[in-house]
């Protein structure tokens, strides 16, 4: 049998997923052609997901400074100022790849990663969020992926012990061959010792400490920027595993090792492992940096320096230390049962040099792999603009009970009680509000003092696929609403950009429209990006998903004592609708659960009404005025006044004022509204500050009885019994899942 011919170093780029003319210019940074370690190196480095070719000049775009902001993005997660010598550390990452490949160890692997961003920087973590986008249910994967995929975020997060408080999960054909598993971190930290990644000096001690290297996670990077076919399953060797216990002795070793004062810098080995946070720490120092791989702690034998340089097993850091304090450094990974070994020093000679049996297998200057990767300006089309939909262009319920019930047992608007209860919510004993409280944000509490951390994870896809602009500006504008609505002032957002193809001019449109409605809103709203994250190439046999940018937001409560709820609404409360309502129907859940409609533009964000509407709504939580607040969103006044009766146990009647349709009334999205439920001796206060405010509002109904009841303009319209709505709102996911 003839041997088949050897693969070029050209054909091996491709493989890689670099392109022919990213290989030449490699070849002409070098002025020689590379080896393949070398090869190696600059594919994951040069990778999307490392380099951001495709988007970085848009980021550029988002405001990152703020008067609370210490640290915005370029470092592993973003700092804010919370006051009292405290700062809060946290970021978002997808895992969107690997999950869909191996949903267990993907999302599992994926809270892992997110937390060591975070704890790297000297945070103790402190909550976690996700979000999901799964297929359409009756797709055969869904089920599954969803099983799979809450279970390693579960079995993760339960067993580090750090507490997952909120997120949101949504489900649509359009993930069908490509789902999205976002996570965030949250952790804290003092003000005054934040922990950086760049080396700051030549001739200072590497060292590797936590789980041994093996083969598991090669190229993961690649495989996280490049889209799937029908052969992705072959995949799975890139997909990483992880070990929760580990993490748990990691976390403790890294900032007992920060608390010594010995660590000079430091990085956790996340995507590309070994090689970019070595790069990284080299690169934002400006010093060079020389690595023995046979230092590297192993558990596989006869590694490569390929093999170790690329992969990406769990667990891991890398530290330079201040000159001699590799004992002290050892004494404590000793002490909490880890692998650890100095495996190289940093030099003066902006290379970055590899060793390995003996040998020099890569020497290449950093240059070109930490900031001089190719950067695209690609080509884009803006999407064509979908027509404004009045109610007068869309249909009324013929059944408005059946309606009702139909849109609060969809997929994406049924309670997520089945997926939320696998995950230990209260671990830490810090958790105010979380997932099964009823509050539009989790919350969690300080030590010290009465304040608390307010956050939550938001993007309407459905509203972005219409009009990626406005979809951008309304995904900033909900987290901010969020946050708002259980009186938390929102200070900062993470991000996570998932789309498809940017080589597609029509998906590059809706990354650039979606940034700069994005980068609006939080200029507006002064809730600057401070990290994140991009995840392009998430479509499968050339059908990207929905383009689906996720907001994570912070927001601080000065006092906790002093939060909303949705859960808080007694009978003869009275329900204010605080906001204008025009009855904005396109893009909505009840055109496209009730309709099966996915067309229209969807609601236009005032940027102007929402800050005066959310200012409005936070002052009168902080004055004691208001317990019980809810904001609008999906499904409009008719979902968050049925969420609000569920979660309180006490039914309701609503009435329309006869401005607008019925049907634009109830299931409208209108944006930059809230409902909320108030005392009769708070209505006062409510209607001095609205109208110092400029802010319009409508007694809409009052609290009380075990139904919901809709009045129309021209009288009764429907009622639907309490016991039977939750039946079916909390019956789906279960009954889904064969629970």
């Amino acid at each position: 049998m003839t041997a088949a011919p050897a693969k070029s170093l050209a054909d091996k780029a491709a493989e890689y997923g670099l392109k022919p003319d990213e290989y030449a210019l490699i070849v002409k940074r070098l002025n020689r052609e590379p080896n393949d370690v070398e090869l190696g190196v600059f594919s994951v480095m040069w990778s999307e997901h490392c380099s951001y070719k495709s988007s970085k000049i848009h980021l550029g775009k988002f405001p990152t400074k703020g008067p609370k902001v210490i640290c915005g993005p370029g470092e592993n997660a973003g700092v804010i100022d919370i006051g009292d010598g405290d700062a809060c550390i946290f970021k978002m990452e997808s895992h969107n790849h690997p999950s869909f490949i191996e949903p267990y160890q993907g999302a599992a692997t994926g809270v892992g990663g997110i937390m060591r961003d975070v704890f790297t920087m000297g945070a103790r973590p402190i909550a976690l969020l996700n979000a999901l986008r799964f297929g359409d249910p009756s797709h055969p994967k869904t089920k599954r992926l969803v099983s799979g995929v809450v279970s390693g975020i579960g079995g993760y997060g339960n067993c580090v012990g750090v507490p997952t408080v909120a997120g949101e999960t949504n489900f649509h054909r359009g993930y069908d061959g490509n789902i999205l598993v976002n996570a965030m971190c949250v952790g804290l930290a003092d003000a005054d010792k934040i922990f950086y990644s760049a080396a700051p000096s030549p001739g200072l001690p590497v060292v590797y400490f936590g789980s041994k290297t093996g083969r598991d996670g090669i190229h993961g990077a690649t495989m996280a920027s490049q889209e799937f076919d029908d052969a992705s399953d072959e995949k799975r060797p890139t997909v990483q595993v992880g070990d929760p216990f580990a993490e748990k002795l990691l976390i403790e070793a890294t900032l007992e090792l920060m608390a010594s004062g010995a660590v000079a810098a430091i990085q956790d080995m996340g995507a590309a492992g070994l090689t970019s946070s070595s790069v990284e720490m080299a690169g934002k120092g400006e010093v060079g940096i020389e690595l023995d791989l046979d230092m590297v702690p192993q558990r596989e034998e006869g590694m490569t320096a390929y093999e170790m340089m690329l992969s990406e097993s769990q667990e891991r850091m890398l530290a330079v230390l201040k000159p001699g304090r590799e004992a002290d450094g050892q004494r404590i990974f000793e002490k909490w049962g880890l692998d650890a070994a100095t495996i190289g020093h940093t030099t003066d000679t902006g290379h970055l040099v590899l060793k390995h049996r003996g040998e020099t297998v890569c020497d290449v200057p950093l240059a070109p792999l930490f900031d001089d990767a190719p950067l695209y300006d690609r080509p884009w089309v803006a999407p064509a603009p979908q027509p404004r939909l009045s109610a007068a262009d869309v249909g009324a319920p013929t059944d408005w009970a059946a309606a009702i019930r139909t849109l609060m047992s969809a997929p994406d608007m049924a309670s997520k009680r089945w997926l939320w209860e696998q995950y230990d919510r209260h671990v830490m004993a810090d958790t105010l509000e979380d997932s099964a409280t009823g509050a539009d944000a989790g919350i969690v509490r300080v030590h010290g003092g009465r304040k608390a951390l307010a956050m939550t994870s938001d993007v309407t896809p459905r509203y972005v696929q219409n009009d990626p602009y406005e979809g951008g500006k309304q995904a900033v504008a909900e987290a901010w609403r969020n946050l708002t609505a259980v009186g938390a002032e929102p200070i900062a957002i993470t991000d996570n950009l998932n789309f498809g193809n940017p080589e597609r001019p029509e998906i590059m449109g809706q990354i650039v429209r979606a940034i700069e409605g994005m980068a609006e809103a939080c200029r507006d709203l002064d809730f600057p990006v401070v990290s994140g994250n991009v995840s392009l190439y998430n479509e499968t046999n050339g059908a990207a998903i929905p383009p689906t940018p996720t907001v994570g937001g912070v927001g601080l409560l000065a006092d906790y004592a002093k939060r909303a709820d949705f859960a808080s609404m007694k009978a003869g409360d009275v329900l204010v609708l605080v906001g204008a309502t025009v009855g904005e129907l396109g893009a909505s859940m009840y055109l496209r659960e009730i309709l099966g409609r996915e067309d229209g533009a969807p609601p236009p964000v005032d940027l102007a009404v929402e800050r005066r509407a959310g200012d409005l709504i936070r002052g009168l939580i902080q004055a004691g005025h208001l317990r019980t607040v809810h904001d609008l969103s999906d499904g409009g006044l008719i979902a968050a006044a049925a969420e609000m009766a569920l979660a309180s146990k006490v039914g309701l009647a609503l009435n329309n004022p006869g401005e607008t349709a019925d049907h634009g009334f109830f299931f409208g999205e209108d944006q930059a509204r809230y409902l909320v439920a108030v005392a009769h001796d708070d209505l006062e206060a409510l209607d001095a500050a609205a109208e110092a405010a400029g802010v319009p509002y409508a007694i809409v109904g009052q609290a009380g009885g075990d139904e919901i009841s809709l009045n129309g303009a021209g009288g009764f319209i429907a009622a639907v019994d309490l016991e039977d709505l939750r039946s079916v709102h909390e019956g789906w996911m279960p009954g889904f899942m064969g629970a």
